[in-house]
């Protein structure tokens, strides 16, 4: 049998420590023993054992104070005891203490290896939870905002300071700028980082839907509500929820939202039982509120519910000293992920890249780095591989056409924008830093208009 778990057997008594040792090396695991815990102690750093099998009455120090020190300082390392029938009591007082199971002596040797199998196997269980928690906290970490220009060191400090509390921040900035990184941030490094991180794009749901995702629904409340449905709130039940383009909701939804802030309470759509959960808000918005405010389209009271503490993300070209940092870092993942050993830029891609406007922020940026990446062919990324966006040509600069209205230029930045990006509406928002439902209007608005002088250059200049 091949099996390279490795069990540490401690027992003051000779013969039943060399027995149990032979038969854990005759099916395959790596075993090492000790007369008592002070010599378990001095040979766990060598040994790094899996699971220490250990008897509960040895002299000097007994087997609970010996998995208690095993428990503070090996962490990675599984302890199971072994009693003397009759003495059950001790064993449950091990178990309190953090043993992951217990034996009654005789040993039933059958039942040892069903039991240390289990125990080793929870344990290896809990190991992969622990690295891909790991993993999790540091892709959403303050790590992963790069960034030594003074506006991101701040925002820095206030996600630390802010993080542990139970308080409703509000992330304001241009699209692309990184708000769900903050908001994933603010979780990840907060007391509810073990509950869900919830998020929801409020601007890509009609009312009705937006509504129901967010309070869930009763059972034919409306037509296609076949069954009873929770929403993001009960799913984000001991963590957080992110609202994402809070600014797009309808007079209706806010005062739901604003109850709820107030309240903690919500009932589902059609439905007259009042739903109480623990659940932190983080929203964003690239609108001005108080804007909105002032002009009647946003509640004031909700404003201020929302943006208790209030986080606001620089677009990148109001802090140029981060973009060979951020190059750098995209640079680094995508040619993991693809499997390629690019070292950096040349002189005139890095030039070229901290020059760009990145209308986009760094969205944009990212997009460009991970192109560039999967269409290097040598060690340094050059202009040759950047978009035609950051490297202009004659074909793809803006044409200047004298007499065209602002609303044709609209036209034209819309739809070349929405050539590049395959058709996304979504994406083309994010880059034009305008709302999906706006692009939607104007498409309509379009096709139902006779083409314009823009449209007409859009349509000579080809593909």
């Amino acid at each position: 049998m091949s099996n390279r778990s490795r069990i540490m057997v401690v027992d003051d008594e000779a013969n039943a420590r060399t027995a149990l040792a032979e038969l854990l090396r005759e099916e395959g695991y790596e075993v090492e023993t000790a007369a008592d815990a002070f010599k378990a102690l001095g040979k766990l750093e060598a040994f790094a054992p899996h699971l220490v099998l250990t008897d509960l009455k040895m002299p000097g120090m007994d087997g609970i104070e010996l998995m208690k020190k095993i428990r503070t300082s090996y962490k990675d390392c599984a302890v199971m005891v072994m009693t003397a029938f009759g003495a059950v009591e001790s064993a449950v007082e091990a178990m309190r203490a953090g043993a992951v199971d217990y034996l009654t002596k005789p040993i039933n040797f059958d039942e040892l290896l069903l039991v240390a199998e289990r125990a080793l196997e929870q344990e290896r269980l809990r190991l992969e939870a622990g690295h891909l928690r790991a993993r999790l906290s540091e892709r959403f970490s303050t790590g992963n905002l790069v960034g030594n220009s003074p506006p991101m060191q701040q925002i820095f400090k206030v996600i630390k300071q802010v993080a542990p509390s139970r308080a409703s921040v509000l992330i304001t900035g241009e699209s692309g700028t990184g708000k769900e990184l903050v908001a994933q941030a603010l979780h990840e490094n907060s007391p509810r980082s073990g509950g869900p991180f919830i998020k929801l794009h409020c601007a890509a749901l009609a009312e009705t839907l937006l509504e129901s995702e967010l309070f869930g629904h009763e059972r034919g409340a409306f037509t296609g509500a076949v069954s009873r449905r929770d929403g993001r709130f009960q799913m984000a039940h001991g963590g957080t929820l992110f609202l994402d383009e809070i600014g797009e909701i309808s007079p209706s939804v806010q005062v739901k939202l604003l109850r709820f802030l107030q309240e903690h309470e919500f009932e589902r759509v059609g439905g007259t039982q009042t739903i109480k959960v623990d659940v932190r808000v983080i929203a964003a918005t690239n609108r001005n509120l108080t804007e909105e405010v002032r002009v009647g389209r946003f509640r004031e009271d909700l404003y201020y519910r929302l943006n208790v503490v209030s986080i606001h993300m620089p677009a990148l070209r109001d802090r140029p000293s981060d973009i060979p940092l951020l190059a750098t870092h995209f640079l680094q993942r995508y040619s993991r992920e693809n499997a390629k050993p690019i070292k950096g830029f040349t002189a005139d891609a890095l030039d070229a890249l901290t020059h760009h406007h990145w209308a986009g922020n760094v969205r944009e940026l990212e997009n460009a780095i991970e192109r560039a990446v999967v269409m290097a062919t040598g060690e340094y990324v050059d202009l040759e591989q950047l978009p035609t966006t950051v490297v202009p040509t004659s074909q793809s600069e803006l044409p200047t056409i004298p007499g065209s209205s602002l609303e044709d230029i609209e036209r034209y930045a819309i739809l070349k924008t929405l050539e590049a990006t395959g058709g996304s509406t979504s994406k083309a928002a994010e880059m034009l830093g305008i709302s999906v439902r706006k692009i939607q209007y104007k498409l309509h608005e379009y096709n139902a208009a006779p083409k314009s002088k823009v449209q007409a250059v859009s349509n000579r200049e080809g593909p």
